[in-house]
């Protein structure tokens, strides 16, 4: 499996979710429906401060090998955030099928990136 571009694409798309939550608290904010508060605002650029950092992490390690023995904190550490991302995401649009249509993008891509890290984490390096 190539892990270079498992790792630059989810480094993509955590840069995109965490440069959106710290940057644009206030227009998530109404998007979600959530209201607004300044603490509310807070706790978003913190989730948006660690997405973005977790983004990081996946760029500076794409270049070394992973899987297997090989890196094995970076491979389980993104494979528990996506899975249970995904479990999360795909629990809540099950039990409401007319949530908006960026919840059911976001369990898509974390599923699909729950199954490749978890395949990353499995298999050695050169299987």
């Amino acid at each position: 499996m190539n892990t270079k571009l498992v790792m630059a694409l989810s480094a993509i798309f955590l840069a995109i979710i965490g440069i959106s939550l710290t940057f644009m608290p206030q227009e998530i904010a109404a998007f979600t429906g959530l209201g607004f508060t300044k603490i509310y605002q807070l706790q978003l650029q913190i989730l948006g401060a660690l997405f973005f950092a977790f983004a990081m992490l996946n760029w500076m390690a794409k270049g070394s090998i992973i899987g297997g023995i090989y890196n094995r904190p970076i491979a389980i550490a993104n494979f528990t955030h996506f899975f249970i991302g995904g479990v999360a995401l795909v629990k809540a649009v099950a039990g409401n099928i007319h949530l908006h249509y960026t919840v059911w993008i976001l369990a898509i891509f974390y599923s699909i990136f729950a199954i490749l890290f978890g395949i990353i984490f499995s298999k050695h390096p050169s299987q």
